[in-house]
């Protein structure tokens, strides 16, 4: 089995494109590694989010989201084995395009520890299930956690110790959601804006006018939505 790709805009033509983005799901581990199946609520979670990131874009973007070979993490293959396999696709396809990743629970995990590839240059990990000792080096990328307060799954503590880590050698700001669970279902257009005004602002050059993104590119390293 191999990672999948999807187009979120087809036909797409790559000449067009400035930057790229590359959407990655959660989902926890299932015995006997099952592969992972489009319409599993992990995947369909994140549909919305590209989306919103490639609206938000107005053409400007070529958004995929990454089907993961299987489900959850394990000790021989992890979705950071994916997301590495899907960089080199679309920065071949993509060539000298800047990249973002957007990645959810382990998918946020996924995009943090990924995101030191050549040509990443920003990072957005929504409610990112991640051990308090995480670390990547980041240098030079530009760093979103969005993360809600009510979670449940994946600790915000855990989340705030890695982005302190982070931020000794990247651009790291923390934005929470007041009430946000891990699901991303209540407060999702929340999620789905930060998501996607972050990356048209570090990969396009926008201006993000207000909101919790808009502080955080201005300097303020923890915000609230």
């Amino acid at each position: 089995m191999q990672p999948r790709l999807v187009d979120v805009h087809r036909p797409r033509d790559p000449a067009r494109a400035e930057g790229v983005v590359l959407v990655l799901h959660g989902g926890a581990s299932r015995q006997g590694r099952p592969t992972v199946s489009p319409t599993q609520l992990s995947v369909v979670r994140m549909v919305p989010v590209a989306r919103r990131v490639a609206r938000a874009g107005r053409g400007r973007l070529a958004v995929h989201r990454l089907l993961n070979t299987y489900r959850g993490w394990d000790s021989e293959h992890t979705p950071v084995d994916d997301a590495r396999a899907a960089l080199r696709t679309l920065t071949e396809q993509y060539a000298g395009r800047p990249v973002a990743l957007v990645g959810h629970s382990l998918g946020g995990r996924a995009a943090l520890l990924a995101g030191q590839a050549d040509g990443v240059a920003s990072v957005v990990a929504l409610n990112p299930w991640l051990y308090p000792h995480d670390d990547a080096d980041l240098t030079g990328r530009r760093v979103l956690f969005v993360h809600g307060t009510d979670d449940r799954i994946a600790p915000a503590a855990h989340a705030e110790s890695v982005a302190r880590r982070l931020g000794r050698r990247a651009d790291v700001g923390f934005v929470h959601v007041p009430g946000g669970k891990h699901a991303m279902l209540r407060q999702g257009s929340v999620f789905e804006r930060a998501a996607a005004d972050f990356v048209c602002a570090t990969l396009l050059g926008d201006t993000v006018a207000d909101g919790p993104v808009a502080r955080v590119l201005a300097g303020e390293a923890v915000t609230s939505a």
